[in-house]
């Protein structure tokens, strides 16, 4: 039996739509532009490049949906659109897709929030920034709160990640360069079957750990170093997106006293997400447990220079976000990092990141948060190949 959960359904894809069109209709719109990003993925199962020549979907709120492409892609859009639409509208490199959309569409129109500033320029200038409304809100009161499908797939992710890391410290030897053992991440990927590989992947030896997503140069491990490793993988477009920090070698005091706090720090947003309480709180939480040591306040070094979390699921930052001023209440569903990073400036950073998704009985760690600075994979439940 597959480990490797079922791709999102069909019946899933249109039950989105369904409930997009109930969105659309309320803020008073007739339509809504998907460009090609992931919400074109989420609705539609069309998983396309964005580019200057667009290519998406119109969600009509009277019920039909149109794929819009170049003339010259038909054949290929056409057999990859996951649910079948009404029509796929095509337009000629010398015509514009703009007029065309605008055409097609009688009343306002709102527009995907990830589409390139372009498109919203064309369409202003086709449709007039009076039929125009930001669709994004829309989007997000869907994609925030996950399936248990999608909740499944970002699980094996993780999972498939967390073994990834286990691997890289077990590789981690004196001399090895970043570069290296980023390859090594992305080939470990590959073989237990992420999607192509590492989605992106951070290494970052010694001082480096201090800058929050890397320095640029390749440095050799060495005695003494800090080792900071973020990396992830998809599986049917769901993210994983994990961060192990360990020491090669032994750990000085200071070392072993901000691991610490960053555990202790990451323990206490698990503890304040709460059903109903705005993300922000978590955010506060985290920086309370810094502050009482002595570090930040806010977000001054030595402490944590960025939000505790974000969300995750196609995107692997997806709003909304545990940080302060995001006051969107926690509901079942939603799926976040929790990583309050703490940087030591030009020394070094801890960061230890899991993710999280709200149960209706609060959070569930999708993995078993790092144990200890000495014995980092301590009950972690062994790697089952799919």
């Amino acid at each position: 039996m597959s480990l490797t959960p079922p791709p999102i359904s069909l019946a899933e894809r249109r039950q989105r739509l369904t409930a997009l069109r109930g969105l659309i209709d309320a803020a008073g719109a007739s339509a809504l532009l998907l460009g090609s990003t992931s919400s074109l993925r989420y609705f539609t199962g069309l998983d396309w490049h964005p580019s200057e020549r667009l290519t998406g979907a119109i969600v009509h709120a009277d019920g039909r949906l149109e794929y819009v492409c170049p003339r010259f892609e038909l054949d290929k859009v056409s057999g990859i659109v996951g649910v079948p639409g009404d029509d796929i509208l095509t337009w000629q490199e010398d015509e514009s897709v703009y007029a065309l959309i605008a055409g097609r569409v009688a009343g306002k129109i709102a527009v995907d929030d990830q589409v390139q500033l372009f498109t919203w320029l064309g369409l202003a200038r086709a449709a007039g920034t009076e039929r125009l409304i930001d669709g994004g809100p829309l989007i997000n009161r869907l994609r925030r709160c996950k399936s248990p499908a999608e909740i499944a797939l970002m699980s094996r992710a993780k999972t498939i990640t967390i073994e990834v890391h286990r691997r890289a410290w077990e590789a981690a030897e004196e001399g090895v360069r970043a570069s290296e053992l980023t390859r090594f991440i992305d080939q470990q990927h590959r073989a237990l079957g992420g999607e192509g590989g590492s989605s992106f992947c951070i290494v970052s030896f010694g001082a480096d750990t201090a800058l929050p997503h890397g320095g640029e140069g390749d440095p050799a491990l060495k005695k003494g170093d800090v080792i900071l490793i973020d990396t992830g993988t998809r599986l049917d477009g769901y993210n994983s997106d994990i961060t192990r920090t360990y020491v090669y070698g032994e750990p000085t005091a200071e070392v072993r006293r901000i691991w610490d706090l960053e555990k202790a720090a990451q323990a206490a947003a698990f503890a304040a997400a709460k059903l109903g309480q705005p993300c922000q709180s978590v955010d506060y939480a985290a920086r309370a447990v810094m502050e009482q040591a002595g570090l930040g306040p806010d977000y001054g070094l030595p402490g944590c220079p960025h939000r505790t979390g974000h969300g995750i699921g196609l995107d692997i930052h997806e709003a909304p976000n545990l940080v302060r001023g995001d006051v969107t209440p926690l509901e079942v569903g939603m799926c976040f990092s929790n990583e309050p990073m703490i940087v030591v400036p030009g020394r070094f950073g801890i960061r230890l990141e899991d993710h999280f998704h709200m149960t209706a009985d609060g959070p569930r760690w999708f993995t078993t948060p790092q144990a200890s600075l000495d014995d980092p994979f301590a009950g972690v439940p062994a790697f089952q190949a799919a």
